[in-house]
Parts: structure tokens; sequence; C-alpha cells
């Protein structure tokens, strides 16, 4: 895992190397001694809330953001570093924007061609992409008269054209609905994957981000908090905030007995790593407490949200603290009814208070 807080990174096989960098506007830093490695072939994502900076490192990338410190490094070559960089246009790195940036008053063949006009193989890569993104049949037509989706695989295609290094995307589903969203991220994970491009992603959306990532890192206040996969990101948070941010969750509080022994108010809890001792806040995911009729422990459902396979419920213990739960929605329990629940850990997760 590497974070923000990681010694300077020379890693021969990663692709795109940032090495504590840092990006200010005017005497506001807004990116800070930010180090991540993308090896080849994946797709990175930095996700976090607006104004964390994660769209100014990814303009540092581009080159469109000078540095104030650090390195940015891509297939070996330093692209950037204070007082210097390689033009944005020499970097070889293709980009698609939120609002796909089409020319309105040139066709769909004509958008994917124009960054590789004069190229001997033109017509041929056209022709390729259009085929590869589904849109073969459009090449004729004008962005007005495609969908949203539809500008959006073209402006992918136009990206792809040029045969870069390093594909970035800026919050590229941000104006589609959910249900696009979620196939077209489908889509370009596959697309990127048959062309081997290495990518990095920017969003706010964790599920777009759980979705099209291989690598992730959640950024706040100008620092990635943690670099990892979706699975570690959710079931292993490296802090408070990195808890909070991806997932839902509940914090109640527990004590530290012994070194692998966690009181809760829901029972004790057997941790396989050793624990702090003293008070600490757990988390628990909604899959963590699973609805019981049969147990002992019970709490009082203070809301609900139908998601068709399930309910999701929010739950007051006896204490007045409150948790999360997923119960199929053959279940459908009355707000102010009690109903029994039980703990079903994997791994603890706790922080000293």
């Amino acid at each position: 895992m590497t974070t923000s807080a990681s010694p300077s990174i020379a890693v021969p096989t990663t692709w795109l190397t940032l090495d504590r960098i840092a990006v200010a506007y005017g005497a506001r830093t807004v990116v800070q001694d930010l180090s991540l490695a993308l090896p080849r072939g994946r797709i990175g994502c930095l996700l976090g809330p607006s104004g964390c900076g994660k769209t100014t490192v990814l303009r540092a990338v581009a080159g469109f953001e000078p540095l104030r410190a650090g390195e940015i490094r891509l297939d070996g070559d330093i692209v950037s570093q204070p007082g210097q960089g390689v033009p944005p246009e020499r970097r070889r790195i293709g980009m698609v924007f939120q609002d796909h940036a089409l020319f309105p008053h040139l066709t769909v063949a004509q958008n994917v061609g124009f960054g590789i006009r004069g190229v001997a193989d033109a017509s041929t890569r056209i022709h390729r992409m259009l085929e590869t993104v589904g849109l073969a049949h459009a090449a004729a037509r004008y962005p007005h008269e495609l969908s949203g989706g539809q500008q959006q695989r073209v402006a992918l295609a136009r990206a792809l054209a040029p045969q870069p290094r390093l594909l970035l995307l800026d919050e590229p589903f941000a104006n589609l609905d959910v249900e696009l969203r979620e196939r077209l991220g489908a889509e370009l994970r596959g697309l990127l994957a048959d062309a081997d491009m290495t990518a990095l992603l920017v969003t706010h959306d964790q599920h777009e981000a759980f979705a099209i990532a291989d690598e992730i890192g959640v950024m706040h206040e100008g620092r990635i908090q943690q670099w990892d996969s979706a699975y570690q990101l959710y079931h292993r948070p490296a802090n408070r905030f990195v808890a909070d941010f991806v997932g839902q969750g509940a914090f109640i509080t527990g004590h530290v007995s012994a070194p692998h022994e966690l009181q809760l108010e829901l029972g004790q809890v057997h941790s396989a790593e050793p624990l702090a001792t003293g008070p600490v806040d757990v988390l628990l995911r909604p899959d963590d407490v699973v609805h019981d009729d049969a147990s002992p422990i019970t709490a009082e459902v203070i809301t609900k949200a139908f998601r068709g396979a399930e309910f999701l419920y929010t739950l007051r213990l006896a204490s007045g603290a409150t948790v999360l739960s997923l119960v199929p929605s053959h279940h459908n329990h009355a707000i102010g009814e009690r109903i029994g629940i039980r703990l079903e850990l994997d791994h603890v997760v706790t922080f000293v208070r």
C-alpha cells in the first residue's frame, strides 16, 4: 500500500509514479506530499469529496499544473518537477472529460480523428476505434444526434485513437444517469483491458470507483489517506476518514478486555489480530449486523430503505447507539418494531478513542 506518508518511490515496473508531489495556487497548497505508483495496464482512481485536490492531481499529471515539489514519472521518464516539465502535447496522454468536449460541427468520425490528422493510418484507426466502442454505424452523425452515453463513447474513442501512453478520466460519467453510469463503467473497464491501457480516473462516486478501478486512492485535504484495492478500503480502512467515506457503516463503543478480546453491547468479539487496550470505536458495516429472530439481543427499527432484494435498516440499540443492517426484503419489519440481531464479523476494525 502506498500512502502520502510513504518514502520516495522508485519502482521500475510502474508506469505512472507520483513522488511526493505538491501543487499550489498562489500561497494556497492544494496537494501536498502525495505519492502513488500505478503499474502498466492497471486502472487507478483518485476518490474523494469535492475540493480534496483530486482533479488538481489529474491536471498536474496532464501537464496543466506545475509542481511546487516532487516529481511525476511516466514510463520511467520524468515529465514534471519544480520549474520544468514536458509540455502537455508531448506527453502522449489522452483525456476524457465529464462534458465530453466534442466538436459540435464535426461528425463522429471527424471527432475521433481530430488528434491523428495527417497520420498515415488515420482512417484505419478511426474505423477500428468506432468498432471498439460500438459506434461504427454512427460515423457520419453529429454529436447532437447521439445520446449522452454514445457521446461519452465517442470521447473515449477520440482519446484512445492517438495511442496514448496514459489515459486520464475526469468524472467521465458525472452527467449520466445511474443505470447508464454502471453499464458504461463496465464497458470502459473491458475496453481499457483489451487495449492494455494504463488509466487514472477521478471521481467522487465510490460505486463508480469500485466498478472500474484496480487500485483506489482515497483523498482528503490534498493527501492520499489510503491507496489500496476496493476490498481493503472497505474492510480494512487505514483511518476514520476512509472508514466514514467508503461504504456505509456505524461506530459503536467497545472495550478491549484482552489483547484479542473485545466487549461490545452486542456481545464479546474475538479478534485474530491483537488490539490496543482500552476504549475503542468499532466499525460495523451493514453486512456485519445479521437479522436473527432467535437472538436474545434486539434492536428497534428507526428507519428503513427498500433496495429491491434487501432492506437497509437503521437500528437503535438499548444504549441509544445505532447500527445498520442489510436484511432480505421478505423480512418487512415496521418502524418501531424490535428485531433480533447478532454480529457476524470476519475481522475487527477499531480506532482508539
